[in-house]
């Protein structure tokens, strides 16, 4: 019997190790605490397109949708639109911002071709000529 006692105290521990490791190492988890401590951390599995992106970058989480389409060669990640969860996060974001975060999905949907949503969108957009011929 009292075998029994501590094989059942020995899977409990063994579980127990299992359930903390497991905690540690899920990336939603990691996601936000780097959330929270406003640093870069990218969630993405590219094995599933269906399957939306996550990232944050200063403190503001965004979302991206990807869309499947061919190229070339192949079929692949062609389209992606990414939008931001909460606009009062943006405050202090410049351009330079949304370039790096489009640089680094590129990096893993090099075909894809990178829409921002509302407000980000009108942003984003390069307004190199004046509004007026005055200025």
């Amino acid at each position: 019997m009292m075998w029994l006692i501590r094989f059942v105290l020995f899977a409990l521990i063994l579980f127990l190790i299992y359930r903390t490791i497991k905690f540690i190492l899920n990336p939603k988890r990691k996601l936000e605490l780097a959330h929270e401590q406003k640093r870069f951390y990218f969630l993405d599995d590219q094995n599933n397109v269906r399957k939306n992106f996550l990232l944050t970058y200063k403190g503001a989480l965004f979302e991206g949708e990807k869309y499947l389409g061919t190229t070339d060669k192949k079929f692949d990640v062609v389209s992606i639109f990414i939008w931001p969860h909460s606009v009062n996060a943006l405050k202090g974001f410049v351009r330079e911002d949304f370039h790096f975060l489009e640089e680094i999905i590129q990096v893993d949907y090099p075909n894809a071709s990178i829409d921002w949503k509302s407000p980000v969108k009108e942003f984003v957009q390069d307004n190199s000529e004046p509004e007026t011929p005055y200025e």
